[in-house]
């Protein structure tokens, strides 16, 4: 009788699960809230779920963290703390303001991006910041 040896080699993969929403930072659940309406359409003076407008869907995803802000662009400019632009991070609201008014505010998203309802017609989502011209604020 012959006997041949058999060598066996064993891979151990490393395996990362993906993060849980405890795990995630509270910016990025605010990303994810917000990123889960993409499609739903613009709606003037929406609240959610069914249709936003932008501060209304800035209102939404916060409230899914557990972060209450108030219902209009304009009064949750005032109710945040101001960011450095250098500063924003993922989960912060961008504000767009004319003649001293904010007219538009949408969910920092990184690389210049943010989670928006736009305008009548169009639906949430993801665009790109379009001017230099904006302010941070932070909830969290």
């Amino acid at each position: 009788m012959i006997t041949v040896p058999i060598t066996c080699a064993v891979a151990v993969l490393a395996f990362t699960a993906p993060a849980t929403a405890a795990q995630l930072s509270t910016g990025d659940r605010i990303v994810h809230a917000a990123a889960a309406q993409a499609g739903k359409p613009y709606r003037s003076g929406g609240t959610g779920p069914g249709g936003f407008d932008c501060s209304g869907l800035a209102q939404y995803a916060h409230k899914q963290v557990g972060i209450t802000l108030p219902r209009t662009a304009r009064a949750q400019r005032t109710a945040v703390r101001g960011v450095s632009k250098p500063d924003k991070r993922p989960g912060d609201l961008v504000f767009f303001a004319s003649g001293g008014k904010v007219y538009h505010v949408g969910i920092y998203a990184g690389d210049n991006k943010i989670w928006a309802a736009p305008e009548s017609g169009d639906v949430v989502r993801l665009q790109t910041i379009w001017t230099s011209s904006y302010t941070v604020g932070r909830a969290w």
